[in-house]
């Protein structure tokens, strides 16, 4: 499926009589489904574009907060462990909802990130935390990145 990203190349393989498709982050091949493509394409838009190191990101991570178990589809993080941003993704044909963006919400407080990204690959959302709240940005954040 065509998703409003810049064309990247993929690792795919056909394992098993389903298609697979290697997580740079994770290091090792996953099932694709369209999940997972609006994802890798995510990763790769976090480093090629806006210039994250591969090595600060977390993919498909758990986490427990307040005594919920929560997992996040990626999470980038700066300097000291710190999260910057957290990016939840959706297929394509999932519309970005106010429950989406509640969802996402619930897994950006625990880590306190200051930035969330959701997306279904076709439609992208920034918001930025600012006391406690979050805003719709316009644009995408400049966040520091690598050595941040």
């Amino acid at each position: 499926m065509e998703l409003n990203f810049p064309k990247y190349q993929f690792r795919i393989k056909v394992q098993e009589q389903k298609k697979r498709i290697f997580d740079i982050v994770r290091k090792k091949f996953i099932p694709l489904t369209p999940e997972e493509w609006v994802r890798q394409h995510c990763l790769r838009y976090l480093h090629e574009q806006m210039g994250a190191s591969y090595g600060l990101m977390q993919v498909e991570k758990e986490q427990v907060f307040n005594g919920l178990k929560l997992r996040f589809d990626v999470a980038l993080y700066g300097r000291y462990g710190k999260a910057l941003c957290i990016v939840e993704c959706k297929r394509p044909e999932i519309p970005l909802t106010k429950e989406t963006v509640i969802q996402t919400a619930r897994y950006y407080t625990g880590l306190d990130a200051p930035y969330i990204w959701i997306t279904n690959g076709i439609n992208h959302v920034w918001f930025e935390r600012i006391d406690g709240k979050l805003h719709v940005l316009k644009e995408e954040p400049k966040f520091p990145t690598s050595n941040s």
